[in-house]
């Protein structure tokens, strides 16, 4: 009997269907392609292989599971649906992927608030004819990176591309990627930044990291304090790595100059929520990853097939996600 994967996706083209099956069909797997778990419900109690670009509550359905790979970098949900505890069920994770689209979003949100659009959205709107608002320029800024993984480093190398004076970057081994000027380990941050002359350096702070237990709250009331008036916070991981209401405040305050943030908390975000109205602020609805760029879905189809035929002939699998620490 031949051996079951599923694919539960609504993104796919017809040529990634076929990449998936042709590697299926040399590996011995039948595959049945979904378009969301409603129409996956109930029918995978056979399968042995899941691709999934949904959330993680499908998979309790499935016992015969051995193999699943998400469709995203992030596993929050995964790693919290418990099937992945005993270590018996392996979890995969398409981290790689979404490098190129989120530092473009990334560049993208750093020249909006750089050259004021927040401010020109306003005269649009109103329909006037105003041109007097500053701005400034990436060319010879100084730019934070909190995580420097394939997120992070493409978004060093299109800041050094456009001229940045130099690209700093934090992470928890210390290691340096080349495309970064200098990294430091988290555990440096703090003292790095009360050194005045460092931390008025500051002109753009981006985060990219996941969200764990060991992140959240990571820019906390204290660390957004110790930042110059001039900076603008960009966050492209997960809501819960800024103390939220602290950057609020700072940001009607003045105490920051702005904020990009593609996540927040919670999401999606209420109506009410004071968030959308402070100064200097661009939200998007978690979009900077998304499944858009037809690169980033083949990128994840590539690695899936890269691990089914892995899978088949007992070899270890990339992407292998870590279910303790969260990525």
């Amino acid at each position: 009997m031949r051996k079951k994967c599923y694919v539960i996706a609504d993104f796919l083209t017809d040529g990634n269907k076929k990449d998936i099956s042709d590697t299926a069909k040399a590996t011995g797997f039948d595959v049945a392609f979904f378009e969301d778990a409603a129409e996956a419900d109930g029918k995978g109690s056979d399968a042995e292989v899941l691709f999934s670009g949904e959330d993680a509550n499908i998979i309790k359905q499935m016992p015969e599971l051995k193999w699943c790979h998400t469709a995203f970098a992030g596993i929050g949900a995964y790693a919290q649906s418990g099937v992945f505890d005993s270590g018996d069920v392996i979890l995969t994770n398409s981290s790689g992927a979404y490098g190129r689209t989120i530092s473009e979003h990334i560049i993208m949100v750093t020249l909006m608030l750089m050259k004021n659009m927040t401010s020109y959205n306003k005269v649009m709107a109103a329909h006037e004819w105003v041109h007097d608002y500053p701005v400034r320029s990436i060319a010879d800024s100084n730019i934070v990176i909190i995580g420097t993984g394939d997120i992070g480093s493409n978004t060093a190398l299109k800041f050094k591309a456009l001229g940045a004076k130099k690209v700093i970057g934090f992470n928890r081994s210390g290691a340096k990627p080349e495309e970064f000027d200098v990294v430091y380990r988290l555990s440096e941050f703090d003292n790095l930044f009360k050194d005045k002359k460092f931390a008025d350096s500051v002109d753009v702070l981006v985060l990219c990291v996941p969200g764990t237990s060991e992140s959240k709250g990571l820019l906390s009331r204290e660390r957004i304090a110790m930042l110059p008036e001039k900076t603008y916070i960009i966050n492209v991981g997960r809501g819960i790595t800024i103390d939220q209401d602290s950057l609020i405040e700072a940001l009607n305050s003045g105490k920051i100059a702005g904020a990009a943030l593609d996540v927040v908390y919670p999401e999606p975000l209420p109506p009410e929520h004071p968030l959308w109205t402070a100064k200097n602020t661009i939200i998007t609805p978690h979009i900077s990853g998304d499944m858009g760029l037809q690169y980033t879905i083949d990128k994840t189809i590539e690695f899936f097939c890269e691990n089914l035929k892995r899978y088949s002939n007992g070899e270890r699998l990339i992407n292998i996600a870590d279910i303790k620490k969260g990525y």
